[in-house]
Order: C-alpha cells, then sequence, then structure tokens
C-alpha cells in the first residue's frame, strides 16, 4: 500500500516540476535567482534528478548510476528539455523500484544520521522532492 502511494506522489510532483519547468517563459530565469534565493529552479531540478538518481536508481535499483552533488548546483545553461527527460526517467524508474522493494527492509546505508527503513527514506525523499518544487514555483513567479 505504502508503495503505490509513494510512488504516485512522487509522479505526480515530479510532472507537477515538469509544468514549472516547461512553465519558464525563457530559460535563461531556469539560471537566475531572485532576493536571498541561492539556488536557480534550473538547478534545483538537476539536484532531484541526481540525487533521486543516485538515492533510488544506484542505491535501491542498483542502476549504476554515479553522482555529482556538487555539479546538480554549479552546471548551468542545461536546456529545459534535457532537464525534462531526466524527471521523466524517474517516473518509471520510480515506479518499478518501488514495486519491487519493501519498505520495512533498512535503507543500505544510514539516512539522517541513523539506520532508517526503506519507508522512511522514500517518504523523506518525497517530502524533500516537493519543497523544492515550492522553491521552483516561487521563483517561476518572480522571474516571469
Amino acid at each position: 500500500m505504502l508503495n503505490n502511494m509513494l510512488a504516485g506522489f512522487y509522479e505526480r510532483d515530479i510532472r507537477k516540476m515538469i509544468a514549472e519547468i516547461e512553465l519558464f517563459k525563457s530559460e535563461e530565469n531556469l539560471w537566475k535567482t531572485v532576493g536571498s534565493v541561492k539556488n536557480p529552479a534550473g538547478n534545483l531540478a538537476l539536484h532531484i534528478v541526481g540525487g533521486l538518481n543516485y538515492l533510488v536508481g544506484a542505491t535501491l535499483a542498483k542502476t549504476g548510476y554515479v553522482r555529482n552533488r556538487d555539479l546538480e548546483f554549479t552546471k548551468k545553461d542545461v536546456p529545459g528539455k534535457e532537464i525534462i527527460s531526466g524527471l521523466e526517467d524517474l517516473i518509471d524508474l520510480i515506479n518499478k523500484t518501488l514495486n519491487n522493494i519493501d519498505m520495512n527492509t533498512d535503507f543500505p546505508f544510514p539516512f539522517d544520521g541513523e539506520t532508517r527503513t526503506n519507508g522512511y527514506v522514500l517518504t523523506q525523499l518525497s517530502l524533500h522532492l516537493n519543497y523544492h518544487l515550492g522553491q521552483v514555483n516561487y521563483l517561476r513567479r518572480v522571474l516571469e
């Protein structure tokens, strides 16, 4: 039950992130910030792609993905279509992975400083995605 519910939340929020990226009138604005906001929408989306490919893909699904977390925040001018493609690929990865794991099994390494279950980690990552989705929405609205 938790597997299907979480997979639905991920798909919903990834699709919302895709819609936000598509709604930017100018791709230049994907790489801008305002006020005290430090990370542009493009980098937040790259962070979601990298983080989920690593924590769900490499760690749980054994995809072999190698993460470069620093690059998620420093790489610029990635075309919106490339970001969207990475987000779209996550939907299938997450659906397949969540259908094949036990939520009560311990995640392969400590998370938030201690041993946690897959269910805990996947719930926390869904909340993290939603947090960054809100940031992207805010940036799009104030920059357009």
